[in-house]
């Protein structure tokens, strides 16, 4: 066949109508769900044990939320127990502790979140500007193992060290001062509370930010130690741009947990001492459902969907907030 009947046959019209047209995109046929599953059981098989584990412990637990608008018998059972709308709701919010739980909750975790959301960002600015591995690596060590301390022993090392009649950190004060000093008081126990938090998380929280931070490109810093730029203008003009989207997410976050503070530590630390500044809406609800002399399941239950409710609304607002400043939110 010659060049000039491959050209002939080629412009015919009975040839372009046979040649394929391209597929577009929305035109693929895609595998069946079942096919698709089946080339990739084993990242569903690793899905399995969250979705069962949020099913049982997140999903399943909502069942009972009803208990807040009923009043619950114990031999009646949750659906056997009789509707009683918004009535340990109401009784919450005329309540006399209202007010001093919800300030005691508010002031414990602003505390927290101002002093320790910034420590893990400067921990982490700051090793990953360090040269020296092995010195990075033991600091990193230090830091990192009292969050695998459990909270009961974390507690039981707070009473051992600052416990005024036996604490190792009031003996030389009682030596030095004439009395020794009582870290669980009701004007310290704030203090002892968060800094002792910040001790134990500091180095685990560093983690997400040490994350960011290696995804940052080096040909940036090269390209700044160039032009003479210092390792204080490079953390300000490159660090912590790259890390924004990951403190704006952990701050969104941090923010819908403002009335949920750590329910065993704060429990263990109370005293009838402190009982004014540490009583929190988890440890008075808990104290209403299990420690009161009639249990109180739906009184209980109220305050825990109320929690749950303005720490929902926190999230939307400190969300909105972030897109509105800096540009970025979680959704």
């Amino acid at each position: 066949m010659t060049t000039t009947s491959v050209a002939e046959r080629d412009a015919s019209p009975k040839h372009k109508q046979r040649r394929r047209q391209p597929t577009r995109p929305d035109q693929v046929r895609k595998a069946p769900l079942l096919r698709r599953m089946g080339r990739a059981w084993q990242l569903y098989v690793l899905l399995i044990p969250p979705v069962v584990f949020s099913i049982v412990f997140l999903y399943w637990p909502m069942y009972g939320l009803q208990l807040a608008f009923k009043n619950y018998n114990i031999m009646e059972g949750i659906n056997g127990s009789p509707w009683v709308g918004m009535q340990y709701v109401t009784q919450f919010f005329h309540s006399h502790l209202f007010w001093p739980v919800i300030k005691n909750t508010l002031v414990l975790n602003i505390y927290a979140l101002l002093a320790l959301f910034p420590l893990p960002i400067l921990l982490a600015l700051l090793l990953n500007s360090l040269r020296n591995q092995r010195f990075k690596k033991t600091v990193q060590l230090i830091t990192y193992a009292p969050y695998f301390i459990s909270t009961v022993v974390l507690v039981g090392i707070i009473l051992m060290l600052f416990s005024p009649t036996t604490g190792v950190v009031n003996r030389p004060i009682a030596a030095l001062f004439g009395s020794p000093v009582d870290f669980l008081s009701e004007g310290l126990f704030r203090h002892t509370y968060v800094w002792s938090g910040a001790w134990q998380t500091l180095g685990y929280s560093a983690i997400i930010f040490l994350a960011a931070l290696a995804g940052v490109d080096p040909q940036l810093h090269e390209a700044a130690r160039v032009d003479g730029a210092s390792i204080l203008r490079r953390i300000w003009h490159i660090d912590l741009p790259s890390i924004l989207p990951v403190t704006v997410t952990l701050l969104i976050l941090n923010m819908g947990q403002m009335l949920s503070v750590g329910f065993e530590k704060v429990l263990l630390m109370q005293n009838p001492n402190n009982l004014s500044v540490s009583q929190v809406l988890d440890t008075y609800s808990f104290q209403i459902a299990f420690q009161s002399q009639i249990p109180q399941y739906s009184y209980a239950t109220a305050i825990a969907l109320f929690k749950a409710v303005i720490s929902l609304i926190l999230i939307l607002l400190a969300n909105w907030l972030a897109r509105r400043v800096a540009k970025q939110g979680l959704f």
